[in-house]
């Protein structure tokens, strides 16, 4: 069973790693439980904020997000400002009114792809959903109905090309794995490699800022 306050600390013990922000990811595919896990942890941090990629992204564009969140987020952030972005509207297809991301001591940024080469430098650490692509797709189109029969069609293809370009899980610290009450928390390949970063402890990066 996991204890979600007791990893909270360790995260907030981590040194920072986007200016004043410990920024952590959560990746995993899609259906595999990021969102609802990222809420919980955030819950357990004391309210920390979180980014949904989903946001982000585009129908366009399902993996063309990282300039946007470097522009708008990842830079304030290391400067130690206020961010502010433009959450797009999956219904209406069109970027809604601005959010406000504050330069808290930790902050959450979830969704497939969270722990790409391009957002890796700047993450403290990065917790790994483990459940296989094909229960987590599964549980996706499920949950979502068969009006989106579709987009999942087109999603999972462009999933699969995602991770086997730029794969997440070969650099997590920490696999999370949900169980019937609760997470268990395992040591990510990162953190088994012995790596420099893991939800423990840390040597300095440098992020590009």
């Amino acid at each position: 069973m996991d204890d979600l306050a007791r990893h909270a600390d360790d995260l907030a013990a981590l040194p920072p790693s986007c200016g004043p922000v410990r920024l952590v990811a959560v990746d995993g595919h899609a259906g595999s439980g990021k969102s609802t896990f990222a809420a919980r942890l955030a819950t357990a941090l004391g309210g920390a904020p979180v980014l949904h990629l989903d946001d982000l992204a585009t129908h366009e564009k399902l993996f063309g997000w990282t300039g946007r969140l470097r522009e708008q987020v990842l830079g304030p952030l290391s400067r130690g400002e206020r961010a502010s972005y433009a959450p797009y509207d999956w219904t209406a297809r069109r970027f809604g009114p601005a959010r406000t991301l504050e330069p808290a001591p930790v902050v959450l940024v979830e969704g497939v792809g969270a722990g790409r080469r391009e957002v890796r430098p700047w993450l403290a650490a990065l917790c790994w959903m483990e459940l296989d692509r094909e229960t987590s797709w599964e549980r996706g189109r499920r949950r979502d109905g068969e009006g989106l029969t579709g987009f999942w069609d087109g999603w999972t293809r462009a999933e699969e090309r995602h991770f086997a370009e730029d794969p997440s899980r070969p650099y997590a610290d920490t696999l999370v794995r949900q169980l019937p009450e609760g997470y268990a928390w395992l040591p990510g390949p990162c953190a088994t490699a012995g790596a420099n970063r893991n939800v423990t402890y840390r040597s300095q990066d440098t992020p590009p800022y």
